[in-house]
Parts: C-alpha cells; sequence; structure tokens
C-alpha cells in the first residue's frame, strides 16, 4: 500500500493511473484466436478450450441434463438468495421502461421515440479463479425484461468439461435457456461471428481479465456492439472521521481480492482513520483465503490523506472509479457532488458487496477512469431507441422553407429538392418538375 499525504491537485492525475499492461503481444494473440474461430467455427473453439482450460469437450452446448444436475448441486439456501438477488435486480431495472412521449416540435410536425429490445445479445460469465454466478442475474435479468428474443450465454468449463452448477442455477432462475462452454478469447469470438453451434449476436455483455476486454473491444471495430470498454475492478473509499475503520478495511479488501490487477484507493480526510484503516487491511487480510491475490493488487493501491471533505471528492472525481463508497457523516450531500463514478454506495452500511449481490443495482460497471464517459449496464443496454416523426403538409409549411435554405447552404441540392417539391405540390397553379 501507498501512502500520500496531502498531494498536490497537480499530481490528482498521476494518482489516478491505473496498472498498465504491455498489450501489443496481447493484442496480436487476441487477433490471431478471433480470426482461428472466425474461419473454423467449433473446431477452433473446441481446440482452445483444451489449451487454456484443459478440457476436451464433445459440444459446446450444455444439456438439459448438465442443468438438472446443477440444480440438485446447488443448495436451497443459495438458490432463495439467488432467487432474492434476482428479484431486487428485476425490481430496479423494470423501474427504468422508457415510456415514449410524442412532441409536436413545430405545426404539423410530430416526433416521438420507442424503445425496442435488441434481438439477440450474449453474456459472457468468468469461470477463472471465481465462478462470477452474480453476473449472470445482473445481465440476464435486464435482458428478459426488456424482451430480447435470443439471450445466449458463454461460460468456461473446467477440467471435466462442465460448467460450474452455481452459473447454471443462476441461469435457470435469471431465465437463461442456451448455455455454451467456451471461455476467454474464443467465446468473444463465438459470439461476434457464430459457429455451427453457437449463434451470433448483435452485442455481448460481460467482464473478464485483459485478453478478454482486447476482444471485446477488437469485435466492436466493425462486428458487434459491447457492453463498455472496461478492465479490472476497482473501488474508492471516500472517509471522514466518522467512518468505521473496520468497515472501510473490508471494502477495500473485497475489491483487492478480485485479481492482481485491481486497485483500491481510500481518501480521508483523517490522519487518525488512516492508520486505523491501515492497520485492518493487515490483520483482515491474513484471514482472507485470497490474501496473495489481495496483496498484490495493493501494491498498486494508494491510501491518500488529503486537506478536506472538497479535495477528497476532487480526487474522487477525477479517479472517476467503478465503485464509490462515500464513509462520512454527510454522505448524502456528498454525493450531489459526484460526478465521476460507475455506482455510489452512501453511508457506513452500504457496502459495495450489496450492490454485488442483492440491492438491486448493477455491478457491470465501467473501470478504467471510463466512468467519465460511460454508464453502468442497465435497462436500455439491452434497447435501441427507434426515432420517428410524421410531417403533415401543415409541417411542411411550417418547416420546409428552413430545411431548403439549410440544404442549399451545405451544397445538398438533391436534399434542398427533396423538400422543394413538396412545398411545390403545396402551392395553388404550380406543378411538379419532372
Amino acid at each position: 500500500m501507498n501512502i500520500i499525504r496531502y498531494p498536490d491537485k497537480s499530481e490528482w492525475e498521476r494518482l489516478s493511473e491505473r496498472p498498465q499492461l504491455d498489450t501489443d503481444k496481447l493484442n496480436s494473440t487476441v487477433a490471431a484466436i478471433l480470426g482461428d474461430v472466425r474461419h473454423n467455427g467449433d473446431d477452433a473453439v473446441r481446440r482452445y478450450e483444451r489449451q487454456f482450460d484443459h478440457a476436451t469437450l464433445d459440444s459446446l452446448a450444455v444439456t438439459s441434463e448438465e442443468v438438472d444436475e446443477a440444480l440438485k448441486a446447488v443448495g436451497s439456501d443459495l438458490l432463495d438468495a439467488m432467487r432474492l438477488a434476482h428479484a431486487d435486480i428485476a425490481k430496479f431495472h423494470s423501474a427504468q421502461k422508457f415510456e415514449g412521449t410524442k412532441v409536436e416540435t413545430a405545426p404539423g410536425v410530430v416526433c416521438w421515440q420507442k424503445s425496442v429490445p435488441i434481438e439477440k445479445v450474449g453474456l459472457y460469465i468468468p469461470g477463472g479463479t471465481a465462478p462470477l454466478f452474480s453476473t449472470v442475474l445482473m445481465l440476464a435479468t435486464p435482458a428478459v425484461i426488456a424482451g430480447c428474443k435470443e439471450i445466449v450465454l458463454c461460460t468456461p468449463p473446467n477440467r471435466e468439461g462442465k460448467v460450474a452448477p452455481v452459473i447454471l442455477a443462476a441461469a435457470t432462475v435469471a431465465g437463461v435457456k442456451r448455455v455454451f462452454k467456451a471461455g476467454g478469447v474464443q467465446a468473444i469470438a463465438a459470439l461476434a461471428y457464430g459457429t455451427q453451434t453457437v449463434p451470433k449476436v448483435y452485442k455481448i455483455f460481460g467482464p473478464g481479465n485483459q485478453y478478454v476486454m482486447a476482444a471485446k473491444q477488437q469485435v466492436s471495430l466493425r462486428d458487434v456492439a459491447i457492453d463498455m470498454p472496461a478492465g479490472p475492478s476497482e473501488v474508492c473509499v471516500v472517509a471522514d472521521e466518522t467512518c468505521n475503520s473496520v468497515f472501510v478495511a473490508a471494502d477495500l479488501l473485497s475489491q483487492a481480492e478480485h485479481g492482481i490487477d485491481s486497485q483500491v484507493m481510500l481518501v480521508t480526510t483523517s490522519e487518525e482513520k488512516l492508520q486505523e484503516i491501515k492497520e485492518q487491511i493487515v490483520a483482515q487480510l491474513e484471514q482472507l483465503p485470497r490474501r496473495e491475490i489481495a496483496a498484490k493488487a495493493l501494491e498498486s493501491s494508494h491510501l491518500v490523506l488529503v486537506k478536506d471533505i472538497d479535495e477528497a471528492i476532487g480526487l474522487s472525481n477525477v479517479y472517476a472509479p467503478e465503485h464509490l463508497i462515500l464513509a462520512t457523516k454527510d454522505c448524502e450531500d456528498l454525493a450531489l457532488r459526484v460526478v465521476n463514478a460507475g455506482s455510489v454506495f452512501l453511508g457506513n452500511y452500504s457496502c459495495e458487496s450489496a450492490g454485488d449481490y442483492a440491492s438491486g443495482t448493477n455491478h457491470t460497471l465501467p473501470t478504467h477512469g471510463y466512468a467519465r464517459a460511460y454508464n453502468g449496464v442497465n435497462l436500455d443496454s439491452f434497447c435501441r431507441k427507434l426515432t420517428f416523426q410524421h410531417i403533415s403538409a401543415e409541417g411542411v409549411k411550417s418547416i420546409g422553407p428552413a430545411v431548403e435554405l439549410m440544404a442549399r447552404a451545405e451544397h445538398l441540392d438533391a436534399h434542398a429538392r427533396a423538400m422543394q417539391v413538396r412545398l411545390n405540390s403545396l402551392k395553388p397553379g404550380i406543378k411538379e418538375e419532372s
């Protein structure tokens, strides 16, 4: 952990830098795998599953028998927890449904929007060091609410060729019926291009490691849409003298355990709390099964002491964290000053873990500073807004002269003529030119 006291504002950008990887070799490796799957389909996916996940697969599709087996393997308590989380997520995302309003922008000119679901979406769920079944709920629940006709889920199998039972259980709870055994870059390629077994989709959602993120960004250049650019998980905690040091340390470690490339930041106005939180991090770290991962992440993390709460929120807005926890006495007032963050947690009892699982908000969020320009996944992420307009004869008279004049000013005479012939048709005794 790096302790920084009273950094000058000129240092804030440097403090906000994330760990960087050399992506040149990574991108070339990713491009080669994408091309292979694009041309060789299922054969290439199975080959990479043997190479990377050490699984020999006869078929990529998960069978109904495997789903039944998974449901029996998952305890009833965990299934009930999934159902509770699913209900909360559904409640929050259902409230985001769009209702378009017709607007008469000028006499005889009526414009409106309609929300239409994306027909085919792909969900990528990492396996790796932790099977993220909660992400199934976070992505599939709004996809179902939006009305997406085809929801395709890809996730890596284990060495026995089996998908983690908790992932299949979550898929069942959320209403996903098509699950395929494919991980990493090969899964992204299968979703982007389609194979003999895996359907091609129109938009890909889901987190992953640097290779998965690079694959998503590469396929998004010309083949398929993606939810957002993203990278390793991160959290920033803004704390004052009223914070609970035990809680804050636990929150910081909850993100650090995600992976060695995760990053956490504490910004506090209290020297006393900084020391308490540092001691708590050391003590709690020893109790974690994933302490080696968390310890590595902490090497590139910062504990920052600032002069006042104004500097604290200012630094946080520059950092633009994926998760922001406001552990302060005036958290609701301070929340009004948040400009850049993926998801914000107010008060000592609002742990980031709640948002990861069951409060109802979505945990698929922009990282690496992308919160300056992107929002997290929500119901709109699975929809498109189609724009409509109806222009009557009265509308042509209202806006026609302006349209014609502007088109000619841009030297687009065909544009101008399209309106001109309509204007002429409304003038008594004037015939349209042939």
